[in-house]
């Protein structure tokens, strides 16, 4: 199976606001449900704690213990943000690793996301949901996407709704 699964966006906003936007606005883009959230059922919030070793998390609105989904690895303002990233089904030690790119783009910025770690998960892992590596590698790629789609959309909405305030 390919290690890795790449996915990229251009968002109609500089570098700078791509980055804030993907950090400090996650939980606005971000999708919600059983397919973007680690534990839907007991209301969520998806936070990033700025800089190296920040957490990624989902809070829950029940007051238990968020979940860590994976530590801040490098945190370079407006360019790179890599993180580790925990699935609900892999184990306290299992993690893989998101990189995140944010380069500048006529339209504004390139957002590229490259996930990788996959090849430590064999086929029998509930992470994989019973399909072969291909598959798999498809289904995380459209699951990015959707990911990025949502936050091009949110960059575009808050642009019309910056400008309207004017």
């Amino acid at each position: 199976m390919s290690d890795a699964v790449r996915t990229t966006t251009v968002v109609a906003v500089d570098p700078d606001a791509a980055f804030e936007l993907f950090t400090r606005d996650v939980d606005a883009w971000w999708g919600s449900g059983p397919r973007f959230r680690f534990h839907p059922e007991r209301g969520s919030r998806l936070c990033f704690e700025p800089g190296i070793g920040g957490r990624f998390l989902e809070e829950h609105g029940d007051g238990s213990d968020p979940f860590e989904i994976g530590r801040i690895r490098v945190w370079k303002p407006p360019s790179r943000l890599v993180f580790g990233f925990r699935a609900r089904a892999f184990a306290p030690a299992e993690s893989t690793e998101v990189e995140v790119r944010f380069d500048p783009h006529p339209e504004g910025c390139r957002v590229s996301v490259e996930h990788r770690g996959w090849s430590a998960f064999g086929d029998a892992h509930p992470v994989r949901h019973g399909v072969d590596a291909d598959a798999f590698r498809d289904m995380m790629g459209v699951w990015w996407a959707d990911l990025l789609t949502a936050a091009r959309r949110f960059a575009a909405d808050r642009s019309e709704r910056e400008g309207a305030a004017r």
